[in-house]
């Protein structure tokens, strides 16, 4: 084998836009992305209680099933209005397989009262878990988080989960309303690759 060839790591995703992402970020550091649904892998059951140990089984699975180094991000929005919630449970916020769209009405309808931006603070949060191999005993973790509010009603065709209603802080528009660079240089996702990438090196 060439010693110069890229090292493959194993992405916990089928999403192809997380691997373009993620794939663009690793290439300098000389790893090669595939994702554990181009190799046939099946998503792991999210069971864990924090975006720890989410990102950390789903890193473990992937890695296992690939028998490559294997990246794994988790991630969701809390409110302090809410005690924290919707939080590891975001994406299946309305119910196991729930659309954004139901996840954003529902959590609406849980802010309705409490209409003043003050009181609707959030933050997205994600935590990337990177293990060498599935029983690494010693995994990395970075973590990213990106402070706003929650909006009164969904603007923006950009993004994906609860962009259409989150403001960041310093910003009139929602992170569905900016444009895709811009989003990935300061959302929580950029911010825990850049740390990753940073503990990598």
């Amino acid at each position: 084998m060439d010693a110069a060839a890229p090292r493959r790591v194993v992405l916990a995703t089928g999403n192809a836009g997380k691997q373009r992402e993620f794939a663009a970020l690793l290439a300098p550091l000389g790893f090669a992305v595939v994702t554990q649904g181009e190799l046939g892998i099946a998503g792991a059951e999210e069971t864990g209680d924090t975006f720890e140990s989410n990102a950390l089984l789903k890193a473990r699975h992937a890695s296992r099933g690939a028998n490559l180094p294997a990246l794994a991000d988790d991630s969701g929005i809390e409110v302090d209005a809410l005690g924290g919630r919707p939080g590891v449970w975001s994406a299946r916020y309305a119910g196991p397989d729930a659309s954004d769209e139901a996840n954003n009405a529902l959590l609406l309808a849980e802010l309705a009262a409490h209409p003043d931006p003050a009181a609707r603070r959030a933050r997205y949060r994600c935590v990337i878990a990177y293990v060498r191999f599935a029983d690494d005993p010693a995994p990395l973790f970075a973590r990213g988080a990106w402070e706003g509010h929650i909006t009164t009603a969904p603007r923006g065709s950009g993004g994906f989960g609860y962009d259409p209603l989150f403001v960041p802080d310093g910003l009139a528009c929602t992170a569905a309303e900016m444009p895709a660079a811009d989003k990935n240089a300061v959302s929580h996702r950029g911010q825990a690759l850049a740390a990753l990438l940073q503990r990598m090196r």
